[in-house]
This record gives C-alpha cells, structure tokens and sequence, in this order.
C-alpha cells in the first residue's frame, strides 16, 4: 500500500476503510458524521406514517367487516369508535393523514424539481414535521364544535 492521502493507513480521522479486495473507500456516513437536520426527520417520519397508514387499513377492513357482519357488529364497531380510547386511535389516526398529506406535498413538490435547496427544503420539512398535529388539533375541535363527535 503506498502512503497516499486516501490510504486508510494513514487516514487520522478513521473515514476510510480497505475492504477486502484491497480497495481503499470513505466509510459509510453515519449519525457521527451527519449533523441531524431537518430534512432527516422529515424522511424518517414520513416512512414512520406510510407504516401507521398501513394499520388504518387494518380499521378500515375492521369497519368493512362490521358493516358485512349486520347491524349487531356494526352497532359494536360504533360504540367502540366513540369510546374515549377509539377517539384517540381517531385522532392518531388524524394526525397521520395530515402528516402524509403534508409530506406526500413535499415530495410531489420536490419530485418536479422544486425546493432542492437548503433554504426551501428546510421550510417544507418544517411544515410536514410541525403541522399534523396542530391541524388534526383544529380539525377535532371543528368536529367537537358542531357536535358530530362527542364524548
């Protein structure tokens, strides 16, 4: 091996590495390398929500089956619904539309080409990260207000 600058023999910060073939390459970047930031939470809780919008379903086919089962089961379903806690799997459940509707603008914005810098990716992230919960907030109160919801 020669004394190069990309030898990892010689390499102080510890960011390279020689693989097996005999190839020197930067070590993969990782949470000591990377500065958290916005963006990255955005990400993660994006693919955090797509996995919550996967147990919806799992209410969805729960309802279709109630209303399938007759008006006993359907009765139940409803009754469970608007327990205290099936109104807090409703506002979760809130929560992640809000956050896919709100991320899923994001990447359909960015996926024409728009917002790729530091300054608007920021904002975007921002706003899908912050914003679900204060909407779905509003959006209870709204049903609480006009009485279509009630404990």
């Amino acid at each position: 091996m020669s004394n190069s600058p990309g030898n990892a023999t010689n390499d102080p910060t510890g960011r390279f590495v020689v693989q097996p073939n005999g190839r020197t390459r930067p070590l993969s970047p990782h949470l000591q390398t990377w500065r958290w930031h916005i963006t990255m939470t955005a990400s993660i809780l994006f693919r955090v929500t797509i996995g919550a919008a996967s147990v919806a379903a799992i209410f969805v086919v729960g309802w279709l089956a109630a209303l399938a089962f007759g008006p006993e089961a359907y009765v139940g379903l409803i009754d469970f619904a608007a327990s205290p806690f099936g109104l807090f799997i409703g506002f979760g459940l809130t929560v992640v539309l809000f956050s896919f509707l709100l991320n899923g603008a994001r990447h359909l914005i960015n996926d024409m080409g728009k917002a790729l810098t530091i300054a608007p990716a920021n904002l975007l992230s921002s706003i899908a990260v912050y914003s679900p919960v204060p909407l779905a907030v509003l959006f209870w109160i709204v049903l609480f207000a006009s009485g279509r919801v009630s404990l």
